[in-house]
C-alpha cells in the first residue's frame, strides 16, 4: 500500500492556522492509501461525544417544625457521571487518487461547487483551503462525511467522474 499526504496538505495547513475547527471536534483523517487495483481510500475517525452530568442527591431531608422553623437543613451529596452520546466512529471511503487531481480537474470541481453556491473563489485549479472548505460543506449538507477530502460519490454527484459499471448496470 502506498500512502501520501499531498492531497490533505492544504487542509492540514488550514488546521494549523486554526481555521474554523475546534480541536476537540475535528475528525481525524488517515493518509490516502491505494489498493492493488489502483483505487484510493481515506478514512475518517470522529471522536466520541461524552456528556458529563452533575446532580445533587438528597441524603437527608430537612427537619422542619410545624411553625416553619428549620431544625436541620437537608443534606446533599454531589454525584458526577458521564454518558456517551455518540460512539467513536471510523469510516473508510473511496476518494480520488492524487494523480487525478490535476489543475483542470480542480478547476472543474471549483466551477461545479460554485454553480451550486458552495465556492466563491477564483477558478484557479488549486486545491487550496477555500476549495477544501467548499468540498467539506457540500459533503456535509449532502449526507456524506464532514471532511475536505473529495469522496468518489461526491465527484460523481457533481458530474466530475464517470459512474461505475455497477451503477450503470443497476440503472440499465
Amino acid at each position: 500500500m502506498t500512502t501520501w499526504f499531498g492531497y490533505l496538505a492544504p487542509w492540514l495547513g488550514a488546521l494549523a492556522l486554526g481555521a474554523c475547527v475546534s480541536p476537540g471536534d475535528a475528525p481525524v483523517v488517515t493518509p490516502i492509501t491505494t489498493d492493488g487495483e489502483g483505487r484510493c481510500f481515506a478514512s475518517e475517525t470522529t471522536p466520541a461525544v461524552v456528556e458529563t452530568v452533575t446532580e445533587q442527591i438528597i441524603v437527608q431531608p430537612a427537619m422542619v417544625d410545624s411553625d416553619g422553623t428549620v431544625r436541620s437543613p437537608a443534606a446533599f451529596r454531589t454525584v458526577t457521571r458521564q454518558r456517551i452520546l455518540r460512539e467513536r466512529r471510523e469510516v473508510q471511503f473511496e476518494t480520488l487518487c492524487y494523480a487525478a487531481l490535476t489543475p483542470e480537474f480542480v478547476g472543474s470541481l471549483q466551477r461545479a461547487l460554485g454553480a451550486r453556491g458552495f465556492y466563491r473563489g477564483d477558478i484557479n485549479g488549486v486545491l487550496d483551503a477555500r476549495t477544501g472548505r467548499a468540498i467539506q460543506v457540500f459533503q456535509r449538507q449532502n449526507g456524506s462525511h464532514d471532511l475536505p477530502v473529495l469522496d468518489i460519490e461526491t465527484a460523481r454527484t457533481l458530474g466530475l467522474v464517470a459512474l461505475s459499471s455497477t451503477v450503470l448496470d443497476s440503472e440499465g
